[in-house]
């Protein structure tokens, strides 16, 4: 078997191509909450144990933070600095229900309160009168995240 000698400028332009296409690729490359993510991290130190609450007819049809129109039937809530186009699964520590929901709005504003739900999402893991329950948040999904729907 012969072996050839490529010219040491044809090596080196191979070589820079190869490294090209490699950082390419690794930037193109999503991040999800299956492995690490920066959401995740951002998360550890932020509250994602505490009082969830839910908001319907007053604010349906109305603009969210994140730009789109506010759907009380939908599976969406507020967090106060989550990304838009997060997936959280939100679990009722009284009773073990879970629902997910996308983040599509900021708030809640009442101290102890973590996560303000669509009525929709609230009504799959607690009652509707009593108005808030104990919950912890888990992130499901950040590989849709946005800044602004507009």
């Amino acid at each position: 078997m012969k072996t050839i000698n490529y010219p040491d400028h044809l090596q080196k332009l191979s070589i820079l191509f190869t490294s090209l296409v490699l950082m390419i690729l690794t930037g193109c490359s999503s991040t999800s909450a299956i492995g690490g993510s920066k959401t995740k991290e951002y998360a550890h130190s932020h509250a994602l144990i505490g009082q969830a609450s839910w908001y319907g007819n007053r604010f349906h049809g109305k603009l969210t933070a994140s730009g789109e129109t506010y759907n009380m039937n939908a599976y969406t809530s507020a967090h106060k600095s989550l990304p838009f186009g997060t997936i959280v699964r939100v679990t009722n520590t009284a009773n073990n229900k879970s629902v997910d929901v996308k983040i599509n709005d900021r708030g809640p504003y009442v101290k102890g309160r973590v996560i303000d739900l669509s009525y929709q999402a609230f009504t799959q893991i607690g009652n509707i009168k009593k108005g808030t329950v104990p919950v912890k948040i888990e992130i499901i999904d950040d590989s849709n995240t946005f800044r602004y729907k507009h």
